[in-house]
């Protein structure tokens, strides 16, 4: 992808930043995560930059870029108040999915849906074998929220899934180790998972 259009689709991003908080501030329905207006644009024009250099030209890319528009509300609320929203986790999984199927017919290679399902019923699976273990701190949002991105991430191929799958907990466990060392929590403290989830495929994306 030429640099133009990826500047054009870094620059859609800072729009979609920059929506964001207002959209989770109604959503969450308690006090907003401090980042300003220019921090929340700068976030947005660095994820959907990062997408348009890693995808390219596919036609999957919008499928891309809708499930980070959405993202980027699902992660402010998370750190707002501990909760990924049902009707927003839905709404990335339907629009990444539709948008999946139109990349498909498109390019003519409606095969590649395959891997998108599988990677959605691995990451379901495998998430809720988690949150049932014994002391899990995962809540069915995470669960829903990882098969909603294990679509675009299985449309993408294994290696992408695959460090779809680790790179949230290797996050995870970084800035609660550093939150730790800062005493800003407790060992006991619930700390949000879904920017993690979302961050770690964002990741993954630019490195499979």
């Amino acid at each position: 992808m030429s640099a133009g259009l990826v500047t054009g689709v870094a620059l859609l991003g800072a729009l979609a930043g920059s929506a964001a908080a207002p959209l989770a501030r109604r959503v969450a329905r308690t006090g907003p995560v401090r980042v300003g207006w220019l921090g929340s644009a700068a976030v947005g024009a660095v994820v959907f930059g990062g997408l348009a250099t890693a995808v390219g030209p596919d036609p999957a890319l919008p499928a891309f870029l809708l499930v980070a528009a959405v993202g980027l509300v699902l992660a402010r609320v998370d750190l707002a108040c501990l909760r990924l929203p049902d009707p927003l986790v839905a709404l990335a999984a339907a629009g990444g999915g539709l948008g999946l199927v139109a990349a498909a017919l498109a390019a003519g290679t409606p095969g590649r849906l395959l891997p998108a399902l599988a990677g959605a019923a691995v990451s379901f699976a495998g998430y809720v074998l988690l949150a049932l273990l014994p002391g899990a701190r995962l809540g069915f949002g995470d669960v829903k929220l990882a098969a909603a991105l294990g679509l675009p991430l299985g449309w993408l191929g294994w290696p992408a899934l695959g460090l779809g799958l680790l790179l949230p907990h290797v996050l995870n466990g970084v800035v609660a180790l550093a939150l730790l060392a800062a005493r800003r929590v407790r060992r006991d403290t619930a700390l949000p998972f879904g920017p993690a989830i979302l961050t770690g495929a964002w990741l993954a994306v630019l490195l499979a």
